[in-house]
């Protein structure tokens, strides 16, 4: 038996007002855990990667209880602004170099094909507002970006993804910028995932979950069959098999580290009096690392995020926020300088990045009936839907051929 104190403090994932958040509210609650129960699978998470994991597996006929320590889905994900791209932080070129060209080809079609595969998901939730196709544009910040972004276009185009490279004219046709190149992918979209994620868990208790949150694991008790999870309120849920998807606090249950937790700002604006702003409103993001990206959105503003920071220390973060909100404003007048963007909300946010930018997927030799997600990256959505599936395969006992891609093994 291997006992776990979890003796971790809180973590502030993001501060205090997240468009989605504001715009949504509390979309609906769930009551704490006021007994003791028993379950074939836990799963720690109720953001975006726990109800879609919990969504798989009650579709693959497991009884499931879903555990949260704060309200369901205000964690990171109600910070997430949801750009839903294949193309990862690491380039292909990079990833090739880092873990071989067959894992990072497959690593990006995966990514292509969680996009599709969130659509059909989300097309049984019956919101049509939380998911849509768009294009993805990505620019040469700099003249000496632009060889590899080249390199990248062949790469992509070799392995039959549907990508343009665009050049000066083209770019100030279609978008309005003064760029030299850039990258134009069909396969990207928009979500909403904090409102993905309470349909995902509505979905779950017609299936027969169970949600419970504001229901904190303080101790996990680890047996040859099974686990039995302790919360701060002395209850126990005793399981056959758990799932930890808490995102970025995730590494708290890990014996080594294998996350680097980072700080990220995002702003948007104050809606606009049209609904076009660029070339199919397609997601925008750049080369420079930290980059800037941005979206639209339903209500017609601009949401526009980046300028990035290492480090989670929530006070550092946050006192960041005003000075980064005005130089994420900033450097979006400069791109757009005849859009009359006004700041209407700014947050920011905890995400985590791994060495090889690949999440981590699956369970330790030393906890085999414990599962993990975790080190998504700047394609937490995407890769919550990779996750999902492959820990569904485990706990079905079927091979899954792309498990060993994410696997604590390679670390």
């Amino acid at each position: 038996m291997v006992d776990i104190l979890l003796s971790y403090e809180r973590m502030n994932l993001h501060s205090s007002y997240p468009y989605w958040l504001l715009r949504h509210g509390i979309v609906n609650s769930y009551p704490s855990l006021d007994r003791d129960v028993k379950t074939e699978v836990a799963v720690v998470g109720a953001g975006i990667s726990g109800s879609l994991i919990a969504w798989h597996l009650c579709r693959a006929g497991f009884k499931v209880i879903i555990v949260d320590r704060r309200h369901a889905g205000m964690g990171s994900t109600a910070a997430n602004t949801s750009l839903l791209q294949y193309e990862l932080d690491v380039p292909l070129h990079k990833l090739i170099n880092k873990i071989g060209e067959k894992n990072a080809v497959k690593s990006y079609l995966l990514c292509r094909e969680a996009i599709y595969k969130l659509e059909n998901i989300c097309h049984e939730l019956n919101d049509p507002a939380v998911f849509a196709r768009k294009p993805s544009f990505q620019f040469a910040s700099f003249k000496k970006d632009e060889p590899a972004i080249r390199k990248e276009y062949e790469l992509r185009k070799k392995i039959g993804l549907d990508i343009r490279l665009l050049e000066k004219k083209e770019i100030d046709e279609k978008f309005g910028i003064r760029k030299n190149m850039g990258l134009l992918s069909a396969d990207a979209a928009e979500a909403d995932a904090y409102k993905i994620t309470h349909l995902l868990l509505f979905k779950c208790i017609g299936e027969g979950a169970l949600v419970y949150d504001h229901t904190e694991v303080s101790d996990i008790h680890h047996y040859k069959k099974g686990v039995k999870l302790l919360t701060s309120s002395g209850k126990k849920i005793i399981a056959n098999k758990l799932v930890i998807a808490c995102g970025y606090e995730s590494q708290r249950y890990v014996t080594k580290k294998i996350e680097q937790l980072n700080s990220t700002f995002a702003i948007a604006s104050e809606p606009l009096n049209k609904k076009k702003f660029w070339y199919k409103n397609s997601l925008i993001w750049e080369t420079s690392i930290p980059y800037l990206y941005m979206r639209t959105t339903g209500d017609n503003r601009i949401i526009v995020g980046g300028k990035d920071i290492a480090g989670s220390d929530p006070v550092k973060r946050d006192a960041l926020l005003v000075y980064k909100s005005r130089t994420l404003e900033k450097a979006f007048k400069k791109l757009f300088p005849t859009i009359d963007f006004k700041t209407d909300f700014r947050w920011a946010g905890t995400f985590a990045t791994t060495a090889d930018g690949l999440p981590v997927i699956g369970s330790m030799p030393e906890r085999s009936d414990t599962y993990f997600a975790l080190g998504s990256g700047g394609n937490g959505t995407t890769f919550s839907v990779v996750a999902a599936e492959i820990i569904r395969d485990m706990l079905l006992s079927k091979k899954n051929t792309d498990a060993g891609i994410f696997s604590f093994k390679r670390l």
